[in-house]
């Protein structure tokens, strides 16, 4: 409290701090009135060659993923998938931004950001057939459950990002989300609380024009969803979400200022959802198709070719590799979801706590007593 001294009989009266002033100047805060791009810009001349071509063939095969994915929902090998096609470039980028010793927080729809970063395919898709728990071990990968729940992944990447720092350990956390998960609780009081701390994570905001049906338009007023950063006092980012390059470099600027300790970046990248939501979801019902096809123009893939393909970079044999490459992938997938998983009833009990808890030990026991029950029934039936 301050004391401003007042003229007549009331000699003192306290008075609270200026709290209106602002923390930090908002000027740094705000995010490009446009989307930043490299490709088919200036800057594309500075990208190293290596990373373009590394880019395109995790780009190739990560719509051969998403594709072979598809398929398998109408097989019955899947129950749901939220396909990422046209959105690739935000994936990858994501995936190969982060060194090894970082955590990706991955939303439903993130299964390609997972597998870029070396996560077995049948591995990231487990969970969306409906077996065994999360699929994988977050922390043998530093990848994060898969979240369904929107945004619930947030505070989970601050509270990790958090933690490192307060070790002292120079990891950085990446949570990714949709358009539609920056309209949830989560999503203020994980970056409220990033901001405070000054927490190492860095949030990728995908925004792909739609939360399943509803438009952008009637889930906020502001500028852009970058715009949203001031009021938390971070930096906002706004950037092309179909140019591979663009997103790389801007995440890769985001994960080192948060590991030098320069605290947490919003990054809005603009993308297309191409596919419907999931497999389950029509579509046509909330959008033409004329409307996708502009979009098709701006395809991740075909802007990373015309970049490579004016340097002189993709020729057959680039092409030819990289397609052999997601092939080899998508066969290996297809053959080991088209078998079918042994399941183990009793591991509805696994790793729900680190130690049984007596009401799951009693469960336990009658399922193991059911279990048995069928087994001497169709014995003797027999």
């Amino acid at each position: 409290m301050t004391v401003q001294e007042l003229p007549g009989d009331a000699a003192y009266r306290p008075t609270p701090p200026p709290a209106w002033q602002p923390r930090t100047d908002p000027g740094p805060l705000l995010p490009d009135p446009e989307p930043y791009r490299v490709l088919g810009t200036d800057a594309a001349a500075a990208v190293d060659q290596e990373l373009l071509l590394r880019l395109y063939a995790e780009l190739v095969r990560g719509r051969r993923y998403n594709a072979q994915a598809t398929a398998l929902t109408k097989q019955g090998r899947l129950a749901v998938y939220p396909s990422s096609t046209g959105q690739e470039a935000c994936e990858v980028a994501a995936a190969m931004a982060l060194e090894e010793r970082d955590w990706l927080f991955p939303s439903y729809r993130d299964t390609l950001a997972a597998v870029a970063r070396g996560l077995d395919p049948v591995q990231a898709l487990t969970l969306l057939r409906g077996d065994w728990h999360t699929g994988y071990d977050p922390h043998e990968h530093r990848i994060a459950p898969l979240c369904t729940p929107l945004a619930t992944q947030l505070p989970h990447a601050v509270g990790l990002a958090h933690a490192a720092r307060l070790k002292g350990d120079d990891v950085v956390a990446l949570a990714m989300v949709g358009d539609g998960g920056t309209s949830e609780g989560d999503f203020h009081e994980a970056l409220n609380f990033a901001a405070v701390w000054q927490a190492p994570a860095v949030f990728l905001v995908q925004n792909n024009g739609f939360a399943i049906s509803v438009p952008l338009a009637k889930q906020t007023a502001a500028p852009s969803l970058a715009h949203k950063a001031v009021g938390y006092g971070m930096p906002g980012r706004l950037v092309d979400g179909n140019d591979a390059a663009a997103v790389h470099q801007v995440l890769t600027e985001a994960v080192e200022r948060a590991r030098r300790g320069g605290g947490p970046t919003l990054i809005e990248a603009v993308t297309y959802r191409m596919d419907a939501h999931t497999n389950a979801d029509d579509a046509t019902r909330y959008r033409g198709e004329s409307e996708v096809e502009v979009w098709r123009a701006h395809d991740p893939i075909l802007l990373l070719e015309r970049e490579l393909t004016r340097r002189g970079l993709l020729d057959d044999r680039v092409r030819n590799a990289a397609a052999e490459a997601a092939e080899t992938m998508a066969a290996a997938l297809r053959e080991q979801m088209n078998a079918d998983p042994v399941l183990d009833p009793m591991d509805l009990f696994t790793h729900v706590y680190a130690e049984r808890t007596g009401q799951l030990r009693e469960q336990a026991a009658q399922l193991t007593a059911e279990l048995d029950a069928a087994a001497d029934a169709e014995g003797e039936a027999r």
